[in-house]
Parts: structure tokens; sequence; C-alpha cells
């Protein structure tokens, strides 16, 4: 998918900021707002933009510490791939989920209270699961998150980062 230079400032800063109004969007852009108002539709038409989100701190939610957790499954079945797939991402420790190749299916990403709920969750959660036949955990000492994705190809225009 190509994006003009319009795009890609639009896509900028609503990455940036999705609250500013469709005027404030124009202006930082350099196009009328009814230009604006036309490129992010065609945007969410495309699939490009898929929706809004609030980014929350995870310390202020009480949910400090992070874990990466590998968890291998057997058998390597597809019913049994999607079925733990389902159920680990119903769960309210994990932020997020990769089905993966090579040594192990799944990382887990979470966050919880204290180290104490990352051992709570790989001992009471994970390991009940009769087909969870492996589980490798990692402690995050800092999640270091892009806070923009450009289109690929395009270079990056700034090197700020978000930390939680």
């Amino acid at each position: 998918m190509k994006f003009d230079a319009i795009d890609q400032a639009i896509l900028r800063e609503l990455q940036n900021d999705a609250r500013q109004t469709n005027r404030d969007l124009a202006a930082k852009t350099g196009v009328s707002p009814s230009t604006s108002l036309e490129r992010v539709k065609l945007l969410r038409e495309r699939g490009v933009i898929t929706g809004y989100h609030a980014t929350v701190d995870l310390d202020a939610m009480g949910r400090p510490v992070q874990a990466l957790i590998s968890v291998r499954i057997r058998p390597p079945a597809r019913p049994v791939i999607e079925g733990f797939r389902e159920w680990a991402a119903r769960l309210p420790e994990v932020i997020g989920l990769f089905v993966t190749s090579g040594a192990h299916d799944f990382l887990l990403h979470v966050a919880v209270p204290d180290v104490n709920g990352v051992y709570a969750f790989v001992i009471d959660r994970l390991t009940e699961r009769r087909e969870v036949a492996d589980v490798q955990t990692t402690l995050a000492y800092e999640h270091v998150r892009t806070p923009r994705i450009d289109p690929a190809g395009e270079p990056r225009a700034s090197t700020d980062t978000n930390r939680r």
C-alpha cells in the first residue's frame, strides 16, 4: 500500500494525538479540514486506521511488573493451539499475545502487581492447563514502546519512545 506525504503526515499526527480536532489535524498537516476529513475516512476504509485507543500507565493501573512468558503446547494440533490462544487472550494479566514458531508456540506479555503475581500466573494458571508442556519466564526490567509506526520503507522522523 502506498502512502503519499499527506497520508504519512496524517498518520503521524493521529498517532501522536488521536483526540485532536479535525481542524487541528488539518492545520498541522497543511491541508484543508475537508481534505483532512476525507483522507482520514479513506485511511479507515482501507483498514490502515483500525481504531483509537487510550494508552494507560501500568504503574498507575497497579500492574508495574511485566514478564514475557514462552509457552510450548502439546500436542501441537490446531484445535489445541486455537483453544489455548482464545483462553489466554481472555486472561486479565495478559496484555499481549503472540503465536510463534520455533521452540515455543506462544509468547505472552503479562503485567501484574508484583513478582508473586508472575509466580501465581505461571503456577496457578498456566501449568494447570493439560496442554502446557513447557513454560519459560523472563521478567522485563523496562518496556520501551515506539510511539508511532511509519509505513514500511519510510524513514522515522523522530526517535521518541514511551517507557512503560
